[in-house]
């Protein structure tokens, strides 16, 4: 009798379990899949993509599925992995193998195995080292990952210093389990990150971009942030974050800026580009900071901030896109704080315009901003923001603030001044939306007037 939680997989994978039977190969469903059935089986119904190990060759691989199915790819094929679509799903077959990565390389040095205990030796963690054999429906587990995820343990199959030496990302994945399921991780595991941090360097930005980002939008990243920092991984990708622990913030006194960051990537929604936002949003703290009468300050910090974002973020292989955008976030993390006497018409024009596509996460990085334990400072923020918002809802009905442009077009200016193409175009429309943020909407006769009257004055 098949167990509830394998059921789905079982069904899953009887075609493809039963292609490789016939042909005398035997398939093992590996990775994420059986962790998280075992763990909890509603997680395996969320699986689009299954892994699988057998000792097929990689040729062999291929053959089989060619009988089945046209679209495979090849590309992993010299790790000894094939890929194809079957029956609406994607699979990816993996010859066993055991690999081990030359001490300066990238990529892994493949050595292809015949077992299937050899296969999950060299895997990262022992809750992933863990296979159903296909279609018996038998569990392997040589090395207790199901003891290890009861007891929300972190430990490698091997040595954890010979494991991360193997793959110096698994330091980097370390962070990501110990966050996804509020594991520990053994004292080796700590010792054996700690000593072989510097392999970082040899893990390519690519790599290390793919893993950080899928570790920033899991429901509570700060226990795997701190694994990172305390080991001194982070360093070798992000080494601003341990600069970040010795500046002691005048506002939140009671932590250190990184605690602080970290503090405010939990507190945001789990969007990838505003948790980024939110771990660099104070980055130029360091190299800001300055003791005047009043004590220690950071003046310009977000200035400063939003470049050094953006030349991590060109380290880590980041899009353009998402450099600009995480960038610019952090450049206006403290625009709100700039309006202290209460939310005029034009405040709110411009917050607005300047914010553009960003200003929901802008007003959310704002808020997770506030992580006081002050009860008092804390409300204020919030009453201040929800006034804000409100303003905003409030204009946004009457004048459509995130299409604010000037009154009259290129086209009008040239006519009412009697002007050819060019830059003194730019400057009129300029001035125009300049006066559409600080007055609203005048009309066509009024706006009119105050260009002739403006043109009057440069001349």
């Amino acid at each position: 009798m098949i167990p509830d939680r394998f059921r789905f997989l079982v069904e899953e994978t009887r075609d493809i379990s039963d292609l490789f039977s016939k042909n005398g190969k035997t398939l093992f469903l590996v990775g994420g899949a059986v962790r998280d059935a075992i763990l909890k089986p509603s997680f395996s119904k969320v699986k689009k993509d299954l892994d699988f190990t057998t000792d097929a060759s990689p040729d062999e691989i291929e053959t089989i599925l060619r009988t089945v199915t046209k679209t495979i790819w090849t590309q992993g094929k010299r790790f000894g992995t094939i890929g194809c679509l079957y029956k609406g799903r994607n699979y990816e077959i993996t010859t066993h193998r055991a690999e081990a990565y030359s001490y300066e390389s990238r990529n892994p040095d493949v050595v292809f195995s015949q077992t299937i205990k050899s296969d999950l030796s060299r895997r990262d963690f022992t809750i992933n080292a863990m296979a159903l054999k296909l279609p018996e429906l038998e569990l392997i587990d040589p090395f207790d990952g199901i003891t290890d995820l009861s007891n929300k343990v972190l430990r490698t199959p091997l040595s954890a210093e010979e494991s991360f030496s193997d793959d110096p990302l698994r330091m980097l994945r370390a962070a990501r389990f110990i966050a996804a399921y509020d594991l520990e991780p053994t004292l080796e595991v700590v010792e054996a990150a700690t000593k072989l941090a510097r392999r970082m360097k040899i893990v390519s930005p690519e790599r290390i971009r793919t893993e950080l980002d899928q570790l920033l939008v899991l429901d509570s990243p700060s226990k795997g942030l701190w694994f990172l920092v305390n080991t001194k991984v982070s360093d070798y990708f992000i080494p601003e974050l341990s600069a970040l622990a010795l500046q002691q913030d005048p506002i939140h006194k009671h932590k250190d800026v990184l605690a602080h960051s970290i503090a405010v990537v939990e507190k945001a929604s789990p969007r990838r580009r505003l948790r980024l936002a939110a771990l660099f949003h104070d980055i130029g703290k360091p190299k800001t900071r300055s003791i005047g009468p009043e004590g220690v300050s950071f003046h310009h910090h977000e200035v400063v901030g939003a470049r050094m974002t953006k030349e991590r973020m060109k380290a880590l292989s980041y899009s353009n896109e998402d450099i600009e955008i995480v960038s610019e976030l952090v450049r206006m993390h403290l625009r709100f704080h700039t309006y202290q006497m209460g939310w005029t018409d034009r405040a709110v024009r411009r917050y607005v315009r300047d914010a553009g596509d960003l200003l929901e996460d802008l007003n959310e990085l704002t808020r997770c901003d506030s992580t006081t334990r002050n009860k008092t400072k804390a409300a204020a923020l919030a009453r201040r923001m929800d006034e804000l918002e409100t303003r905003i809802a409030e204009l946004e009905e009457k004048e459509e603030l995130n299409a604010i442009r000037p009154e009259l077009n290129g086209s009008q200016i040239m006519e009412i001044l009697n002007l050819s193409p060019g830059p003194d175009v730019g400057k009129a429309l300029a001035f125009l939306l300049n006066l559409r943020l600080d007055e609203g909407i005048l009309g066509y006769e009024v706006v009119r007037q105050r260009l002739i009257d403006w043109w009057k004055l440069q001349r």
